[in-house]
């Protein structure tokens, strides 16, 4: 099954009781392993998580920290790009060259790098001392 066979599979499980705007993702890790997520509504609305945060969460509970590539699938016409905050999660565990693909309800597709996604982005090495 593909990574976004796997993020389509997951998207239906969705907690979505406000929005009704489901999202599914899926990683594929370092050692081909695959995690998925869903997001997750809350009435303190801010308060929810985002599908790619849940998959990330999945696979550092799997005791997995290297993702190799990303598929996020959303309920709009065109490709579902995931949100910023989800963009530095994921470049906390993928290089820039990681292709994330985007796929809409209509099966529309649009494949990205993470360094495309997040220029500049906020990474340990500015840490380093």
């Amino acid at each position: 099954m593909s990574l976004l066979e796997e993020a389509a599979k997951a998207q239906p499980k969705a907690y979505v009781p406000y929005s009704n705007f489901r999202v599914g993702a899926a990683i594929r890790t370092a050692s081909g392993a695959i995690y998925t997520g869903v997001n997750v509504e809350n009435a303190a609305y801010p308060e929810g998580t985002c599908a790619e945060a849940g998959a990330i969460a999945a696979m550092v509970l799997g005791g997995e920290t290297e993702i190799a590539e990303v598929a996020v699938i959303g309920d709009s016409d065109d490709p579902v790009p995931p949100c910023g905050g989800c963009r530095q999660k994921i470049r906390e565990f993928a290089g820039p060259d990681v292709k994330v693909t985007m796929m809409s309800r209509t099966g529309k597709e649009l494949t990205m790098t993470v360094g495309e996604l997040l220029p500049g982005a906020f990474t340990p090495d500015h840490m380093a001392e």
